[in-house]
């Protein structure tokens, strides 16, 4: 079982990729605080937006940050695959997550240049299938993530995944603080993805009236729904009611699009959050975030240290 994270980290946490969201500021600032930042490749709505946005993350990080990350959509209705695999080999993030479709068609150009390749799953199945390609590390999206989400609990994927993957296991759904990350990590995981978490940062694309909506909401206010997308996703519903849905009555899935391009603007006031986002009470800096963080992650280690200890002493 693998026990080191895959480069130096302050803490084992990426700030996973949001659509629309994470952008190369938020990449940037999760790095430098010392953990994983990673985007979905589609944010960038040409491959010369997505040449200028590697561009960046690259020119501003050194060694010692945490690593970059960038996720590519796999699925066979993304024509901009092709062109993103040629910027991923151009500009080597040391990792590349899949989703929505195979890892294969990214193993090789990958491999070649020594990065490792995640794969997004969110069932046992999709686990097994990524696994058996030779992936580095699984993605194991679980209940209660924002966006796209997963119906298994965390603890339950991680234990059913450990049981066939001796590889890095990434696994994220409503952790929203240290001590999440610690129990996930005590459980099994090499890592953890939070992406609401990070919504809400000032380094985030999300528009004010989004981030403000995240720090009001709590997990009461929201729904899973497939009508959106085509795909189980989790949405915010005061978001759902202003742009003229009815959360109650949510039918006739729309046709899924990760070109980039004419999604955007049907995704730009719809909005998705998952689990955690009761815990956000404020918009802050992801360095910020990232503090909090590391001092709840070492408190709740310290806790379990001490519980063992009397434990041992009794």
């Amino acid at each position: 079982m693998s026990s080191a994270f895959p480069q130096s980290m302050r803490l084992p946490v990426i700030a996973a990729p949001m659509f629309l969201v994470s952008g190369p500021e938020l990449v940037i600032a999760a790095c430098k605080a010392g953990i994983g930042g990673a985007f979905p490749t589609p944010n960038c709505r040409t491959p010369e937006d997505l040449d200028r946005w590697m561009d960046q993350i690259t020119s501003a990080l050194k060694p010692g940050d945490g690593p970059w990350i960038a996720n590519l959509i796999t699925h066979s209705t993304n024509p901009r695959l092709a062109d993103d695999l040629a910027m991923v080999a151009r500009y080597k993030p040391p990792i590349v997550i899949t989703a929505l479709g195979s890892p294969r068609p990214v193993m090789e150009t990958v491999k070649g240049y020594g990065g490792m390749v995640f794969a997004d799953v969110v069932n046992m199945k999709l686990a097994r299938k990524a696994a058996e390609a030779g992936v580095d590390g699984l993605a194991c999206i679980s209940a209660g993530a924002g966006g796209h989400t997963g119906h298994l609990s965390p603890f339950a994927f991680v234990s059913a995944v450990r049981e066939f993957f001796d590889g890095y296991l990434t696994i994220g759904g409503g952790i929203a603080d240290g001590a999440g990350v610690a129990g996930a990590i005590a459980a099994g995981a090499d890592m953890v993805y939070m992406g609401t978490r990070f919504l809400a940062t000032r380094e985030s694309l999300a528009q004010d009236a989004y981030k403000q909506m995240v720090v009001d909401c709590d997990a009461d206010d929201l729904i899973v729904s497939p009508a959106v997308t085509g795909t189980d996703a989790s949405w915010l519903k005061p978001s759902l009611k202003a742009a003229g849905l009815d959360p109650d009555a949510m039918g006739g899935a729309i046709q899924r699009d990760y070109s980039g391009g004419q999604s955007t603007k049907r995704w730009k006031d719809i909005w998705a959050a998952g689990q955690g986002v009761g815990r956000i009470n404020a918009v802050e800096s992801t360095a910020e975030v990232v503090g909090r963080l590391e001092r709840e992650y070492r408190a709740a280690a310290d806790r379990f240290i001490g519980l063992n200890s009397r434990a041992a002493a009794a």
